[in-house]
């Protein structure tokens, strides 16, 4: 009963947060690099903002030469309107506080500046539940503030090991 109270309460700030930015939020995901941008038929209708972690592994490069940081997943906690709405994780899925949610495909990236992980474009597959996360077609990833893989050393000595970064981003979503 708790959970289904906590949902029915969720989804509506959830909505009010993203209806009470739409405008100006919207405007800057159309401003976005054509690479990432959805196509014209879809319509923006919400906005949360990503604040996590992007953990990465020590691993041996695929072609064999030496070791490097590779992404291992990413976590975070989604707000909106300044309150927490949702969450993100890996797969990439974006769950909603309501219990809907979604996952896709990365289309493209472009670069978002030095020390930020890339603006990206995803297609969105079939989600599961009914709530806000019901029918989103694209997800961009806008306003990225690092995540980037650790400057730290990579090598033998340390293969296996992991370290988080600390990222934020965020999430347009599309139907």
């Amino acid at each position: 009963m708790r959970r289904h109270l906590l949902a029915v309460v969720a989804l509506p700030l959830f909505v009010i947060g993203c209806a009470s930015d739409m405008g100006s939020s919207a405007m800057k995901a159309a401003a976005a690099p054509e690479a990432v941008r959805p196509p014209a038929e879809a319509k923006w209708f919400m906005l949360a903002t990503g604040v996590g972690e992007i953990t990465y592994e020590c691993r041996a490069r695929a072609d064999g030469n030496g070791y490097e940081w590779a992404f291992a997943g990413p976590v975070a906690t989604l707000y909106s309107g300044g309150r927490p709405v949702g969450k993100y994780y890996g797969g990439p899925t974006w769950e909603s506080s309501d219990g809907s949610k979604v996952g896709g495909k990365q289309l493209a990236v472009a670069p978002a500046g030095p020390g930020n992980i890339p603006l990206q474009l995803v297609k969105a597959e079939p989600g599961a539940g009914s709530g806000a996360m019901s029918g989103v077609s694209y997800i961009q990833r806008l306003n990225t503030k690092g995540g980037v893989a650790p400057a730290a050393a990579c090598g033998m000595a340390n293969r296996g090991a992991r370290q988080q970064v600390a990222y934020e981003a965020d999430y347009h979503f599309y139907r």
